[in-house]
C-alpha cells in the first residue's frame, strides 16, 4: 500500500507552535505530511522548523515559488487535508470560497471526496460568535469534520472553548478518518483502465466499420471507480459523451489506437467495456474510393483482441481483467466460452437488440460470471447504478482471491 500523505494547512494562531510535535507524531504513524503556511503562521513557525519535524515539503503563502498548476496538483494527490491551527480568519474564507493565497486557493481545488479536518483555535468570544458559528454549520453541512476547540486557559488568559486539541488527540482523529474513508474508498490505492465506445475501422478517408456502442457503460463505468477512489484512464472511442469529472481520458479512433493506449498503462484494474470492431480491411485507402461498380468487395482481418492480450500478461503486470459480452442469443454460453477463453476474472454479459437495455439506452441488465463460475444477475437499472455494482463484484472477489493468497 502506498504511503499516506496529508496536507497540512497552518494558520497564524499561537497554537502553531504545537504543529513542529504534530508533524513528528504524523511521521512516526508513516504518514507523509505536505505543509502550506498563511502569512500570519510565518509568525509563529518556520519552514525549516517544519521540515526538520520530517515534512515532505513546505510552502509559503506566495505564488512565486509554485507552478501555475500546484495548487491543483497538490490538491489531488493527497489522501486528506488538515487544518490546524484554524483561526476565525481562515474558517471565514472556507466557508465563502474566497481564495487569496495560495493554501485557499489549494483549498477550494480539492476534491469533494478529500476528507478535510479542522482544529480551530481562537479567542472564546471569537469562536463563539454568531458569524463563526454560521461558517462552522456551513462547513458541516459540506462534510467538513471538526475537532475541538477544548475549553481551558486561553493563550489571551481567559478561560473557555477556544484552544486546539492536543496533537495526540488530532493524529487520533486523523488516523481514524484515514480508515474510515478507506473503507468508503476502497480504490484509493489502485489504478483502474477502463475502454469505452465503438471503434471505428477507416475502409477510406471518410467510410469506416464501427458498431452502435454509445459509451454509456463505460463512461459510468469510470466515473463508479473515480467515486471509489481509484485513478481512473478512460480510453475512449468516438462517442458524444462528457468525460467524468477527475477521470484521464485518453480518446482514440481505431482498435490498434485503442489497444496502444491500454499497453501503456493497462493498471491494476482493467475494464474492457469499449466494442471494439472485430475486423479492419486489410488495405484502407487514404482517399475517398469513387462510386463506380454496382458492388463492392473488401478483405478484412481481424483487429488486435486488446483483452486477450492484456489478460495474458505475465504477473504482476497482469490486472484483474473484467470482459464485456454483448449477445442476441445464448448469452450466458457464449460469455463462459469468453470467460474462459481469455482466461479473464470476470466477465459482464448483456443482451443486445432487445426493448430494453443494450447500445444507446439509459438502463440495462447484466450477468456477472467470474473465474470460479459463480454467476450474479444484476436486474434492469440504470448504467449508473450497475456500473456501482460491478466494481462492488470486483473489489469483493479480489479481497476474496487476496485472503486466499495470503492464508
Amino acid at each position: 500500500m502506498a504511503q499516506r500523505t496529508i496536507l497540512l494547512g497552518v494558520s497564524g494562531g499561537v497554537a502553531a507552535v504545537k504543529i513542529p510535535a504534530l508533524i513528528r507524531l504524523l511521521v512516526e504513524e508513516g504518514i507523509g505530511v505536505e505543509a502550506i503556511l498563511t502569512h500570519s503562521a510565518l509568525q509563529f513557525v518556520t519552514p525549516l522548523s517544519l521540515r526538520s519535524m520530517g515534512a515532505v515539503s513546505v510552502s509559503g503563502p506566495e505564488w512565486e515559488s509554485h507552478s501555475p498548476m500546484s495548487h491543483i496538483d497538490q490538491s489531488r494527490r493527497v489522501d486528506a487535508i488538515v487544518l490546524a491551527p484554524t483561526t476565525a480568519h481562515l474558517l471565514a474564507r472556507l466557508a465563502l470560497g474566497l481564495a487569496d493565497d495560495y493554501l485557499t486557493t489549494t483549498l477550494l481545488a480539492s476534491l469533494p471526496t478529500t476528507p478535510l479536518l479542522i482544529a480551530p483555535a481562537m479567542n472564546l468570544q471569537m469562536w463563539q460568535a454568531e458569524t463563526t458559528q454560521l461558517h462552522v454549520a456551513t462547513l458541516k453541512q459540506r462534510g467538513v469534520r471538526f475537532i475541538g476547540p477544548e475549553s481551558g486557559v486561553l493563550a489571551c488568559g481567559e478561560t473557555g472553548a477556544g484552544r486546539m486539541v492536543a496533537p495526540e488527540r488530532l493524529v487520533d482523529e486523523l488516523l481514524s478518518l484515514l480508515e474510515a474513508n478507506a473503507q468508503e474508498r476502497p480504490l484509493s490505492n489502485y489504478t483502474v483502465t477502463v475502454t469505452a465506445g465503438p471503434t471505428q475501422e477507416a475502409i477510406d478517408a471518410v467510410r469506416f466499420i464501427s458498431n452502435h456502442s454509445s459509451g454509456k457503460m463505460g463512461y459510468a463505468i469510470a466515473a463508479a471507480a473515480q467515486k471509489l477512489g481509484a485513478t481512473v484512464r478512460l480510453v475512449s472511442g468516438p462517442v458524444a459523451l462528457t468525460p467524468p469529472p477527475r477521470v484521464e481520458r485518453v480518446a482514440v479512433t481505431c482498435a490498434e489506437q485503442m489497444y496502444r493506449a491500454v499497453m501503456a498503462q493497462p493498471g491494476d484494474i482493467f475494464i474492457a467495456a469499449a466494442a471494439v470492431a472485430d475486423y479492419r480491411v486489410k488495405e484502407s485507402s487514404t482517399t475517398k474510393m469513387k462510386k463506380g461498380a454496382l458492388t463492392w468487395s473488401l478483405e478484412l482481418v481481424p483487429t488486435v483482441d486488446i483483452l486477450a492480450k492484456v489478460a495474458a500478461l505475465p504477473p504482476p503486470q497482469r490486472p484483474f481483467c473484467v470482459g464485456f459480452a454483448a449477445e442476441t442469443d445464448n448469452l450466458l454460453h457464449y460469455a463462459q466460452q469468453k470467460l474462459e477463453r481469455k482466461r479473464l476474472d470476470m466477465v459482464a454479459a448483456n443482451w443486445v437488440g432487445r426493448e430494453e437495455g443494450g447500445f444507446h439506452r439509459e438502463m440495462n441488465q447484466l450477468f456477472l460470471i467470474d473465474s470460479s463460475g459463480e454467476v450474479i444477475e444484476l436486474p434492469l437499472m440504470a448504467k449508473s447504478q450497475l456500473a456501482q455494482r460491478l466494481l462492488a463484484e470486483v473489489v469483493r472477489k479480489m479481497v476474496l482471491e487476496s485472503s486466499r493468497a495470503s492464508s
